[in-house]
């Protein structure tokens, strides 16, 4: 199974070095690795030239517009894996991280996405604590995200975290990121239509804490 893995980065440079590193040093090394940025991005675009020891199929998407829907859309269309998997150029998968997505993806051809725990740190403090409930959207409308604290076994969720997410190149297929989204940043809960597409279309959505 080729796996591609896609990073939007705006201004971070030392972060995507240790998000490329730890891509680097993955059990199953990446097919494809996809990094959009924007024009206007001069830090990251020297760091880029800059970056001799990269061991990665590295590709280099520039986006033109701001906010992270544009730039994950961008690199969507330049996907060649099997799957993709998404992450935060602030984030540095753990290195069995792709292993253990394909052997989702190849044990069960209904499952569509595959996402897992984010470890989040405010300042010096990482936010550690246990919820069993995660990515679920409640029938009138209210969202429980939770993914950075869910412990407990794998299970099917409705709703993954952009930071660790993973799809079926053939179950998302022509499926984009929604534009409509206001604001040029991070825009929250970008993930919540999507992954809600997928569902309706029968596909299942693992979130495993491992």
């Amino acid at each position: 199974m080729r796996n591609t893995v896609l990073i939007p980065t705006y201004r971070r440079p030392q972060d995507l070095l240790r998000c490329l590193l730890a891509l680097q040093a993955q059990t199953k090394p990446p097919y494809q690795v996809i990094v959009t940025v924007r024009d206007t991005d001069t830090e990251t675009w020297q760091f880029l030239e800059e970056f001799k020891d990269c061991k990665l199929p590295l590709q280099t998407v520039k986006v033109t517009v701001g906010g992270v829907v544009a730039a994950m859309n961008a690199g969507l269309e330049v996907v060649e894996g099997d799957t993709v998997s998404i992450t935060d150029d602030d984030a540095a998968p753990y290195p069995n991280w792709l292993e253990r997505i394909s052997a989702y993806f190849l044990s069960d051809d209904s499952i569509g996405g595959v996402g897992g725990r984010d470890w989040v740190h405010q300042g010096n403090q990482l936010l550690d604590d246990s919820r069993e409930i995660v990515g679920q959207l409640q029938w009138f409308g209210r969202v429980i995200g939770n993914h950075h604290l869910g412990v407990g076994q794998p299970r099917e969720v409705d709703v993954l975290k952009g930071v660790n997410m993973s799809f079926r190149t053939s179950a998302i297929a022509g499926l984009r990121f929604d534009e409509r989204m206001q604001g040029t940043g991070a825009q929250v809960h970008f993930e919540l239509a999507f992954c809600l597409t997928l569902k309706r279309a029968g596909w299942k959505l693992i979130y495993d804490p491992e």
